[in-house]
């Protein structure tokens, strides 16, 4: 057996000081080196060098993700306890243990009517289906510290806030194993929540129990389905019931503040008081140890104990990015006592006594509000914790269309306000109906009330999950996702790129901050254009709001991390792909499998297309982080053009008769061809589907069988025999065929499938759409129209370039890249731009002060950052001596 890469691994962000935590990644190994998921375990680096033998060693599960066409292993998953700093993947020698002493094992039970038993070593846990409560228990040390752990929700059947509320019931109807290893099982519950006899927001709730952990990774998946105008969401958490035996000066509560510290408080507090109990009974309680008995206290206090009030529910509401407020109360029917505020909580809240409770958080707390923490019933026998994933304080979501339609009745209308506003609206199409959102939270079980230190360590992992990757070195040398290569600043022309690429990941990392790019259906959205008059986002202008991946920034960040490894974009791309591939995406109802293009509303547009429910915006995060949800997703869209049949994405613009055929199905030979193919690919790659492939095969051999290619424009597809009919001859040219995925995903094929007529149409469509009038008409009879978007397109004539050694061809797509249309500042004022400066806007203009770069937009930004990323890969070392909008040097 060939000998494995070297495959160091770090963390993504320090580790705060404290104990192990569960962590989930991916690896790529080249082609042909590796023939099945190989035995693993994690050696720590110990001062720059390797650990200290098998004793050191962390064991691992390793799953294989994706399969090379020859077979061998292309990505494998990986779950482990997170080491402390650096290390790196080695085989398990033959004949060595399979844990090392004293490790944990995990085991598994199948019970009767579905439930299932856990055991991590330090956690016991029951799960169960067909009822409200799916997690029935879970024991620290033989104690039962947590039960009847279930989802929650309310809502009301108008927007108004003072409408009655109605209680869901949220019913889980089976478990599954997902994933079982020998250090992780991770387990898939389905169910759905019942309002007034109906069935809506079908959810999935994934527990991720991993050995010598007491902690649970829960991923809540839901998807919404009801009617937006008689369903208004009022709230939806997750809620564990918490024994309490300890007296009440016994008993704990603690709340995560914004940088690191919690509220740290007891049921009944024996500190403040007028007499006082004694130094080491308030140190005990402050501490969260138990107290000495009561006898031994001051009689000056123990004797008055009855007179100290308990308090029964405390609230942390984060209804705001900007702040959250802290409350408690004695009982149900008493007032709310403010309890302080802050910033931005971390979102995690413990409850329980000293003999065992939980802790309970929500990953981005702050970011999709609003969000609460309520902790109830703490001076009864059974108390409660919940995290809210939409809070029960705040108004009811409302996700009804925005505006009444403005009498747009017909396609002429709907035309005419796309040249207004830039809005394809519908009647009907701007529909909520079969969107989703993930939430990842954390449930930590406890023996005792943990110290400040541990509890800060479990909040600051809460917040942000460690998340261990591979060098870019080492991604590159696997020779995966595509043109692009590690970071270079060898010369003054790279280091001025470089900068360039820095300063728009920054930027826009800086706008998600400055401009509020927060809340429950937002967050991981950026925006698409930019209004300079009000130094203002266009929000609210129909299509020039939330950008909804157009032009592809998904990409544009992961390569960034990719060549970078750089966490900020990392977080900002991860934020991202958990938005567009839930939020921006159907996963029910007639639009399924198809996304929505940019508007107000990130469902509101009418152009319901498979560019943005596109795979290829999701390959990049899943095979890092090997994450089933997003494996989900995949899958979902593994056979999209059958959505193609209900929704034809150019009914508007149409000047052929056309209706969807089975037979004869319209596929944009662009932006529907590069979803449709990064989703058969990463089908046959995960999954070995021979119709995947089948498929992959029939449409690069029907596309190098037409007579214009990729200039057809768009061909007809028969869904029976899975082919395209190669018999149509005409040109027809959008600027949008190759930004949204097309060209990232075909480098990747032609690398995968020998398909000569393929590569030569792609060939030639890299060669043409940026050639000269004459050399057009040569090959076309005319000069090709409809040519747009230069610098984007720089890409596809490197990638010409880069195949044929041709240095003209090198030379004109850097003049393209650099300048656009020749000498002229491209349209979207960013190219052949020297200064991009970045101004401080202050004043009465605007509501906070604000970062601008007026010439800049998320469409332009995307493609230049795809397009620098890729130039430099492919043709970096043909570099220009001199940046043309640069002075010459002296």
């Amino acid at each position: 057996m060939p000998r494995l890469p070297e495959t160091p691994v770090h963390l993504l962000e320090p580790l705060t000081s404290g104990g192990a935590v569960p962590t989930q990644w991916g690896v790529p190994w080249p082609r042909g080196t590796v023939p099945a998921a190989p035995t693993l375990e994690l050696e720590p680096e110990v001062g720059g060098g390797r650990g200290d033998g098998d004793a050191s060693r962390t064991p691992v599960d390793t799953w294989v993700t994706a399969r090379w066409p020859d077979g061998s292993v292309k990505w494998t998953g990986h779950a482990a306890l997170a080491p402390p700093g650096p290390a790196r993947l080695v085989e398990r020698q033959d004949g060595a243990p399979e844990r090392p002493a004293g490790a944990a094992r995990l085991e598994i039970h199948e019970g009767a009517a579905g439930s299932v038993t856990v055991d991590t070593g330090v956690l016991q846990m029951e799960i169960a289906p067909h009822g409200s409560a799916p997690i029935r228990r879970l024991e620290v040390d033989g104690r039962e510290v947590g039960r009847a752990g279930r989802l929650v929700a309310s809502s009301t059947s108008t927007a108004d806030p003072a409408a009655p509320r109605r209680e869901h019931q949220v019913r889980t109807t089976s478990v599954v194993i997902e994933r079982r290893g020998a250090v992780q099982v991770v387990l898939r519950l389905e169910g759905h929540h019942e309002v007034d006899g109906e069935r809506v927001l079908p959810f999935v709730l994934r527990l991720y129990a991993t050995a010598g952990s007491t902690r649970l990774r829960v991923v809540h998946s839901i998807v919404w389905d009801a009617d937006p105008a008689s369903l208004f969401l009022t709230s939806l958490g997750l809620r564990l019931d918490v024994p309490l035996r300890a007296e009440p000066h016994d008993r704990h509560v603690r709340l995560a503040g914004s940088s690191g510290g919690f509220l740290t408080e007891a049921v009944r507090g024996v500190t403040g008081l007028r007499r006082d109990p004694g130094a080491e009974v308030r140190r005990a309680q402050v501490e969260g140890r138990a107290t000495p008995p009561a006898d031994t206290w001051a009689p000056t206090v123990s004797e008055r104990l009855h007179l100290v009030p308990t308090w029964d529910d405390w609230t942390l509401r984060q209804l705001s990015a900007h702040g959250y407020t802290v409350a408690k109360r004695t009982a149900p029917d008493r007032p709310w006592i403010a309890a302080g505020g802050g910033t931005r909580s971390r979102g995690y809240a413990y409850l329980g006594d000293v003999s065992g409770g939980v802790g309970l958080g929500l990953r981005d707390f702050w970011k999709l509000i609003p969000t609460q923490l309520d902790v109830a019933g703490a001076a009864r026998g059974t108390g409660t914790v919940t995290a809210w994933m939409y809070a029960p304080s705040a108004d009811p979501m409302d996700l009804r269309f925005y505006h009444d339609g403005l009498g747009q009745e017909t396609f002429a209308d709907q035309l005419e306000a796309l040249e207004i506003t830039y809005e394809d609206y519908e009647p009907g199409f701007g529909d909520a109906r079969g969107i989703a959102r993930t939430h990842e939270l954390v449930l930590d079980a406890f023996a005792a009330t943990p110290s400040a230190e541990e509890l800060a360590h479990r909040a600051a992992t809460c917040a942000v999950p460690p998340q261990l990757v591979a060098s870019p070195e080492r991604l590159r040398t696997a020779g995966v996702l595509g043109a692009w290569d590690v970071v270079d600043r060898s010369t003054p022309q790279r280091a001025h790129l470089e900068d360039r690429l820095v300063l728009l990941r920054e930027f826009y990392r800086g706008q998600v901050e400055q401009r509020g790019w927060y809340g429950f259906w937002d967050y991981g959205d950026v925006m698409h254009s930019y209004d300079p008059d009000r130094h203002s986002w266009r929000y609210d202008v129909g299509g020039f709001a939330w950008d909804n991946s157009e032009l592809s920034p998904d990409l544009w960040l992961w390569l960034d991390f990719l060549r970078s490894g750089d966490a900020g974009a990392y977080r900002l791309a991860e934020a991202m792909t958990r938005h567009t591939g839930e939020v921006d995406q159907y996963h029910r109802g007639r639009f399924a499998g198809l996304g929505t293009r940019h508007n107000v509303q990130h469902f509101g547009c009418s152009a319901k297309q498979l560019r943005i429910s596109s795979a290829v915006y999701r390959r990049c995060f899943y095979f890092l982080t090997a994450d089933e949800r997003t494996g989900e997703l995949l899958d979902e869209v593994a056979a999209s053009e059958e959505s193609l049949l209900r929704v034809d994405a150019t009914r508007k613009v149409r000047e052929d008769v056309y209706r969807p055929d089975r037979r004869a199905l319209a596929i944009g030979l662009g932006t529907d061809l590069g979803a449709l193919l990064g989703a058969w690919l990463t089908a046959w790659e995960r999954h070995g589907d021979p119709d995947a492939e089948q498929k992959l095969r029939s449409a690069l051999r029907g596309i190098g069988e037409l007579p214009q290619g990729f200039f057809t424009g768009e061909a007809l597809w028969d869904l029976e025999e899975r082919r395209f009919d190669t018999t149509r001859d005409r040109i027809q040219v959008s600027h949008l065929a190759a930004v949204f995925g097309l060209g990232e995903i075909v480098t990747e094929l032609l690398d995968l499938i020998d398909e000569p007529g393929f590569a030569h149409a792609w060939d030639e469509y890299c060669r043409y759409y940026l050639a000269g009038p004459e050399e057009q008409a040569a090959r076309f009879g005319a000069p090709l129209t409809g040519i747009s978007l230069i610098p984007a397109y720089s890409r596809l004539l490197a990638a010409h370039a880069a195949a044929t050694g041709d240095d003209e061809a090198s030379a004109r797509a850097w003049e393209k890249f650099f300048l656009g249309h020749g000498d002229q500042v491209n349209s979207d004022g960013m190219v052949g731009r020297a200064d991009w400066s970045v101004e401080r806007v202050a004043g009465p203009t605007v509501l906070e002060p604000v970062d601008e770069a007026a010439f800049l937009g998320t469409n332009g930004c995307a493609q230049y950052g795809l397009s620098a990323i890729q130039n430099l890969a492919l043709i970096g070392d043909r570099l220009p001596e001199r940046i043309p909008y640069l002075p010459a040097a002296d």
